[in-house]
């Protein structure tokens, strides 16, 4: 599978959906599952990269405590779309409120998935990012 990237501003429109990248449509003809993803924002998943996840949590989950309860809250508020002939997904109610998602969002690419962000967060997010790519010689070499 190709690597998801890029940064693509959208808006949502007044029923809370979203037009997919056109970048992006493709693989996600057939549908997606979105999720709450870590940091506020959504994780938009192929059905087989979802499996991948499923797996992961599951094994979280088994081990109790606060994987659990994190376990619990990824399965709950997670949802399988399929694009409309916009290309558009219906982003559920709580998984808004979940990422704090009103008008403006951005999509991002993150390798295996794509990412829902509100603008705002998106931009705190990023110039967190860009500060550590810049400056922070622990991280290890990825563009060496």
């Amino acid at each position: 599978m190709e690597a998801f990237f890029g940064e693509f501003p959208h808006t949502l429109d007044d029923k809370g959906r979203l037009v997919l990248p056109a970048k992006h449509r493709a693989i996600f003809e057939e549908g997606a599952v979105i999720a709450a993803g870590q940091a506020k924002c959504l994780a938009v998943y192929t059905p087989e990269e979802w499996e991948f996840v499923v797996e992961r949590t599951k094994e979280m989950a088994r081990n109790g405590g606060d994987g659990m309860i994190v376990a619990r809250t990824i399965f709950a508020l997670a949802s399988p779309v399929v694009p409309d002939k916009q290309w558009r997904v219906s982003i559920p109610t709580s998984l808004r409120e979940h990422a704090g998602l009103d008008r403006e969002v951005v999509v991002i690419g993150n390798v295996t998935h794509i990412e829902i962000w509100d603008k705002e967060l998106w931009a705190v997010e990023r110039a967190r990012g860009q500060a550590l790519l810049a400056g922070d010689e622990s991280l290890p070499g990825i563009m060496v």
